[in-house]
């Protein structure tokens, strides 16, 4: 995986209230506010930050969000990766995440 700095973690998927809701990650808050203080410069709008991430040896190119409601970036997981990675709302997962 290239990308300057390499985040490992797990963390439950979620999906936002309502139809058509996204499905998420919520990066831990310790990760999320080393990111915030030292590559917030990365950011674009809205809180937008580029990254790779990887799931059970599947990568792609994607971004994270910073969520100020939750304190948190968030990591949305579209319904083909999903499919791809067999990985379901409420499955507590391991995945990486490159900057």
């Amino acid at each position: 995986m290239q990308g300057k700095i390499r985040y490992d973690f797990s963390a439950q998927v979620w999906k936002s209230p309502g139809m058509g809701g996204w499905v998420f990650v919520s990066l831990p808050q310790d990760l999320s506010q080393e990111i915030r203080e030292h590559l917030s410069w990365q950011e674009e709008g809205w809180g937008r930050m580029k990254a790779k991430a990887e799931i059970k040896g599947f990568e792609w190119d994607t971004a994270i969000w910073f969520d100020k409601k939750h304190d948190t970036y968030l990591l949305p997981l579209k319904a083909d990766i999903r499919k791809k990675t067999q990985v379901n709302v409420g499955d507590t997962i391991s995945l990486r995440i490159s900057l």
